[in-house]
C-alpha cells in the first residue's frame, strides 16, 4: 500500500476529527515531511483535508470521495482483516474478472467493486446497464464449505444483506422480490448474481461469484429502462462507499453462518410475493398459482391452479398481469 493510502485510511477511521503529523508519521515510521506530501497528493485528487498548525490534519466529515479506504473504515475491525478489496475503474464485468481470480487462487474475501461495467450480467443471460459513477457494481468471492444445493442461500442471504443496507443508507422501505431482486417503489433497484464452480470430487463447491449491482441514481439511464428501473436515491451525495461497507458487513454477518439461515425470517417479511398471483415455467412449461411461503429451504412455496402445492428453488416468477408490485 503507497503511503498516501495509509494515511488516507487513518484519516478516514477518524473522520471528522484532526490527528497530528507526528502522530501519523510515528505510526507509519515515516517523517512529518512525508506525511504533508501524501497530503497535498490526496488534496489534488480532490479529498477535503484541513490542516491547522498545532492540530494536524482533519479529513471533512462531508467528504464523500469512493475508495477502499473509505469502505474499510466503516468495517468492523474482525471483518476488516478478512476481506481485500480493489476498485477498478472500469471493467466488463467484476464476476466474470472475479471468476478469474478465483480460478488463480484468490482467497475467500476477496471483493472487486467498479466504478463502472460495460458488461454487467444479470440472471438468464440477462444485462445488467451499469454506467459510470451511478450505481455499486460489487462481486464477492467465496469458498464455501457446504454442498452444492445448499448455494441458493448465497444468493438469498445477499439479498437480505442488499435490502437492509439500502434501508439503512437511503432511509427508505425496500423489498424482495424471491429469489435475487430488490425492489423500491414497484421498481427494481437492485440484482443479484450467484455463480459457482463445482468440485466433483467432493460434491461441494470450488468457489462461489456473488455479483451485487444497485442503482444508487438511474439519471443517465436510457427511457426504456424508466418503467422497471428505480434508485435508492436522489441525492447528488455519492453513497457508495457507505453502502458498501453496510453490504459487506450485514453479508459476511449471516455468511459466518449461513448454513444457520439466521437471514430467512428478514428475508421472508421483505418478500412482497407472498400472497399473490404469480406466473413461471417449470419444466418448459408455463404455470401460475399463488406464492403461499418460504420455506426452511429458502424456496418458493406456491399452490399452483389445480391445487398442487410446488416448491421452486430456482427460476424466474413474475406477478400476474393485473397485480402490481407495490
Amino acid at each position: 500500500m503507497q503511503l498516501k493510502e495509509e494515511i488516507l485510511q487513518i484519516l478516514e477511521e477518524n473522520k471528522g476529527y484532526y490527528v497530528s503529523g507526528e502522530q501519523i508519521a510515528e505510526k507509519l515510521y515515516v517523517s512529518r515531511n512525508a506525511v504533508w506530501k501524501a497530503i497535498e497528493a490526496l488534496k489534488k485528487i480532490g479529498y477535503s483535508i484541513d490542516a491547522v498548525r498545532k492540530r494536524g490534519y482533519c479529513l471533512s466529515k462531508n467528504s464523500n470521495i469512493f475508495s477502499t479506504q473509505a469502505i474499510l473504515a466503516a468495517l468492523p475491525d474482525s471483518l476488516r482483516q478478512l476481506i481485500h478489496i480493489e476498485i477498478k475503474p472500469s471493467t466488463g464485468s467484476t464476476n466474470a474478472d472475479l471468476k478469474k481470480m478465483a480460478e488463480n487462487g484468490a482467497s475467500e474475501g476477496t471483493i472487486l467493486i467498479a466504478h463502472e461495467q460495460t458488461d454487467g450480467k444479470g440472471r438468464l443471460g440477462r444485462s445488467f446497464y451499469s454506467p459510470a459513477d451511478t450505481g455499486l457494481y460489487m462481486s464477492i468471492l467465496l469458498r464455501p464449505l457446504f454442498p452444492a444445493e445448499k448455494s441458493l442461500y448465497i444468493t438469498t442471504c445477499a439479498a437480505t444483506a442488499v435490502s437492509e443496507a439500502i434501508d439503512c443508507t437511503a432511509n427508505v422501505n425496500s423489498e424482495i422480490k424471491w429469489v435475487n431482486d430488490v425492489y423500491l417503489g414497484g421498481k427494481k433497484v437492485s440484482g443479484i448474481l450467484t455463480e459457482a464452480s463445482l468440485d466433483f470430487e467432493s460434491g461441494g463447491l470450488h468457489y462461489a461469484v456473488c455479483g451485487i449491482g444497485v442503482n444508487i441514481s438511474t439519471e443517465l439511464f436510457p427511457d426504456k429502462l424508466g418503467d422497471v428501473a428505480g434508485s435508492i436515491s436522489n441525492s447528488k451525495n455519492d453513497l457508495r462507499a457507505r453502502l458498501a461497507s453496510e453490504i459487506i458487513t450485514r453479508f459476511f454477518r449471516y455468511y459466518s453462518t449461513l448454513e444457520q439461515l439466521k437471514f430467512l425470517p428478514e428475508y421472508r417479511r421483505r418478500s412482497f410475493l407472498i400472497g399473490k398471483r404469480i406466473e413461471f415455467i417449470m419444466n418448459n412449461n408455463d404455470f401460475s398459482g399463488v406464492a403461499e411461503n418460504i420455506d426452511e429451504k429458502a424456496r418458493l412455496v406456491i399452490r399452483l391452479d389445480n391445487g398442487e402445492l410446488v416448491s421452486l428453488s430456482s427460476g424466474e416468477v413474475q406477478l400476474k398481469k393485473g397485480d402490481i408490485i407495490r
